[in-house]
């Protein structure tokens, strides 16, 4: 994994506990959230998670958004168990039990007839962002949870993207930081698809994310029904696949490596708005942007057309939740934007601030009368959640851990910290 340490740690316990604490490892990962702006919809191979054509998405920080995954194998534990979020959780998940399948397959390949490689697992699992809506949860869940059991099997230094992709497709482009690109391959074995690095992190530093949080709660149709229904029965779906997305993949790759926002932004609002055409040419058709994610569309659409050039490049994922691509210079504009046509009156829900990560007021700025008067529209009080500024960061990583404190999982108690 890149950037990656190994974290393996005999963790104090009661005296009661001696063997375990002799016996187990452990190993903590985190893995960021993934926002494509080529997106990722329909697959070839259900079970392999192939999908029908490539994908391109950004690396949001960790400081921001993350999941966070701790494993632990010994010889002690009767079963293996998971927790999500603090609730213990089926381990019988087949997608979940084809990445241990797969890790234990290369431990077995590497350290022939090791008695760890056989050892039950105990899996914890927490994010710092709302699960299941429209964020890639499922991406930055499992990329975390490969990353962890490669290190505490030993095999972090295999092309781990592959393994990932089985639990969650975008979840391998989680594994990597920065811009990644997911190739779609062609082998019926999958191993030719897989995630790599377009750029890093750093290389586009006036690149800003903002995360407009509409609802917070679980979509109504899964992402991967809803791929399933589409492939089915869109007609517009195959065009996608075949024409539309090899052409943008080199064009935003260039795009990318230029640092020519007019381009990426172009490109970025199209693909979102072909996804959802998409999802709407499904039949039943799927809904996944709401009433409000079409008023932030429009406010968007007259910034730009006012701006007479993109200045927030918009997309939306399976759910309502708007994400904005933008430089620096902007951020402040398009906050204002939000304070006037998408005000909060009172304090979000889960008692946080209603600006979050690496803006944490209001802006000072007001919009300029001549801009209200191109966009003309009447703002809806408390329409979002909240606003998350973020940016381009790093890939899934190992955590330098000494203290249980560090871990997601009390290995003496065997049971989900929070």
């Amino acid at each position: 994994v890149p950037d990656s340490t190994a974290v393996r740690e005999t963790m104090a316990t009661p005296p009661e506990s001696k063997r375990a604490r002799l016996d187990m490892h452990v190993a903590t990962c985190t893995a960021p959230v993934n926002i494509a702006v080529i997106k990722y919809w329909g697959k070839r191979d259900e079970k392999l998670l192939l999908p029908i054509n490539s994908s391109l998405s950004a690396t949001l920080h960790q400081d921001q958004l993350h999941a966070k995954t701790t494993v632990a194998v010994s010889p002690t534990f009767t079963g293996d168990r998971i927790w999500l979020n603090g609730t213990e959780e089926d381990i019988g998940n087949k997608r979940l039990q084809n990445c241990i399948e797969h890790i234990r397959a290369r431990a077995e390949k590497k350290f022939p007839g090791r008695s760890l490689n056989k050892e039950h697992i105990h899996i914890c699992s927490v994010n710092n962002f709302p699960t299941a809506a429209g964020l890639a949860s499922s991406a930055a869940g499992y990329a975390c949870l490969v990353s962890a059991l490669a290190q505490v099997f030993g095999v972090q230094d295999t092309e781990l993207s592959s393994i990932a992709r089985v639990g969650s497709g975008s979840a391998c482009r989680s594994v990597y930081g920065g811009w990644v690109r997911w190739t779609m391959g062609v082998r019926d074995d999958g191993e030719d698809s897989i995630a790599s690095q377009v750029a890093p992190a750093d290389h586009w530093p006036e690149m800003q994310i903002l995360v407009l949080v509409v609802n917070a709660g679980r979509k109504t149709v899964s992402s991967s029904s809803g791929m399933q229904t589409s492939v089915k029965t869109s007609a517009l779906i195959k065009h996608r696949a075949d024409v539309v997305v090899p052409d943008r993949m080199q064009r935003i790759e260039k795009a990318i490596q230029d640092r020519n926002f007019e381009e990426f932004g172009k490109i970025t609002i199209q693909d979102s708005n072909q996804f959802h055409a998409c999802c709407l040419d499904t039949y039943p058709p799927i809904f996944y942007m709401n009433d409000i994610s079409k008023f932030i569309v429009g406010i968007l659409s007259r910034y730009n057309t006012f701006a007479g050039e993109v200045k927030a490049a918009y997309t939306f994922d399976a759910g309502p939740n708007c994400v904005i691509y933008c430089r620096d210079a902007d951020v402040t504009t398009i906050l204002s934007l939000v304070e006037e046509y998408l005000p909060a009156s009172s304090v979000p829900e889960d008692g946080q601030g209603f600006y979050r990560g690496l803006s944490t007021a209001a802006p000072a700025q007001v919009v300029p009368e001549d801009l209200k008067t191109a966009i003309g529209a009447t703002p809806i009080p408390n329409g979002i959640k909240y606003v998350l500024h973020t940016k381009p960061g790093p890939g899934s990583f190992a955590e330098f851990a000494t203290t249980r404190e560090r871990h997601c999982l009390e290995a003496g108690r065997l049971e989900a910290r929070l």
